[in-house]
């Protein structure tokens, strides 16, 4: 094993060819069902999703954790470097990647993050992981001999930082697509040494990274790594894919709750039972939150704009002063019967990328009896929680753009 490593380090990545980048790219694996997997790779043999959603190739009755869709996985992967269509780069390397959502854009690089450096928490946690989707990810990293699923993570802001990675945007880029959701990924090659020495040196000076997304991708690293350690393998398993972006240009949407009954109130008790924590001011559209403490609520088909009573907030505390601790200890625990937002099934969460009118249709179909529309959690809360060792209530944050997978994968050998 490596000794003092740095946060970061550079690797040879696994990637498509440039006239294949198109292709490759899919989705995350966790931001599609089996069935819609299904669906976006018909006709396209390339696609990632044959490797990061492997049941698509097996029979429908498959179960998805079973061992024959991880070889499926391994199998895919295999034939697609024997195909030519993933290629190896001779030496390691940083990227850059930007991402292109409508107005927004956001550049970041692309590296090996330090195993080392997240059990210490100097990468640092805000949620808690489940020991079935760990073990997922173990089992196909494992089978595949390689991670291919990026960890996100943000790092505090630092000018050149941004500088370093962004000079190498000036180049021909390796990959350059718009995905079906309209988002644009571009990646770029940074192999220059000084330019790498450079961004190594500049990232570990950082106190800390973040990580944003990715918590079991991440986790089932370091249980690889553990178990691989002291047994003459090779020290490429002591890091994992990840891609950090400056914090200031990354994107958290809102996390939005819908519940299927008022506990047994009537709509116009449960109003009554709100406004004893809240300013409740019927609202004539949308009720969008604008800042921190203020919610919307949609019920009857009324919007409301609820502002949390100051003195029931408690600042003092980097978690319960979330807006969405605050909603479950003031509202959603007290009054709707709602304490577990992990295993209670009368509570779904819905991304702010669908709009509130997701909300209007979630309750007036008669699903949902009310929706609570949030303002986003900021990034600055994120790292906050994560700096006093704390972890988020479920369901926090909603990054938006998503990284694709297949651009890079980093293979343990």
């Amino acid at each position: 094993m490596f000794s003092a490593p740095s946060l970061i380090r550079p690797f040879p990545a696994l990637r498509p060819r440039s006239e294949h980048a198109a292709d490759v790219a899919a989705p995350p694996y966790d931001v599609l069902s089996s069935d819609e997997a299904r669906v976006r790779a018909v006709g396209k043999p390339h696609s990632f999703l044959h490797i990061s959603k492997a049941e698509i190739d097996l029979p429908p009755e498959v179960d998805h954790y079973a061992p024959e869709v991880y070889a499926k996985s391994a199998e895919n992967l295999r034939k697609l470097i024997a195909d030519g269509i993933l290629i190896r780069d001779a030496k390691p390397c940083y990227y850059a990647y930007r991402l292109v959502m409508g107005s927004h854009t956001q550049t970041g690089l692309i590296a090996a993050a330090s195993v080392a450096h997240y059990d210490t928490n100097r990468i640092r946690k805000h949620e808690f992981t489940r020991p079935d989707k760990e073990d997922d990810r173990v089992r196909q990293v494992e089978t595949l001999n390689a991670q291919t699923g990026p960890v996100l993570l943000a790092h505090p802001d630092s000018d050149e930082a941004e500088r370093l990675v962004a000079s190498a945007t000036a180049g021909t880029p390796i990959a350059d697509l718009t995905a079906d959701d309209g988002i644009k990924h571009t990646v770029w090659l940074i192999d220059d040494e000084a330019t790498i020495a450079k961004i190594t040196r500049v990232i570990d000076a950082m106190p800390a990274l973040y990580i944003a997304d990715g918590h079991h991708r991440s986790a089932a690293a370091s249980r690889v790594a553990a178990a691989r350690r002291g047994k003459g393998l090779p020290e490429s398993a002591e890091s994992f894919l990840a891609v950090i972006f400056p914090a200031r240009q990354m994107r958290i949407f809102d996390y939005n709750r819908v519940v299927r009954d008022l506990n047994g109130h009537s709509v116009e008790n449960f109003l009554k039972a709100v406004a004893e924590r809240c300013t409740v001011t019927p609202s004539d559209g949308r009720a969008a939150p604008q800042v921190t403490g203020q919610f919307g609520l949609y019920l009857d088909k009324r919007w409301y704009q609820l502002a949390i009573k100051p003195e029931l907030v408690p600042t003092h505390d980097p978690v319960r002063c979330l807006d969405v601790s605050v909603l479950s200890e003031q509202i959603l625990g007290p009054l709707l019967g709602i304490a577990d937002l992990r295993r209670d099934t009368r509570i779904d969460f819905v991304g702010g990328i669908r709009g509130l009118g997701e909300l209007e249709k979630r309750v007036d179909s008669g699903e949902m009896a009310v929706a609570f529309a949030m303002y986003p959690t900021q990034l600055s809360e994120l790292m906050s929680v994560a700096d006093a060792g704390e972890v988020m209530p479920p369901k926090s944050t909603w990054f938006e753009p998503k990284l694709a997978d297949g651009l890079a994968s980093h293979v343990l050998d």
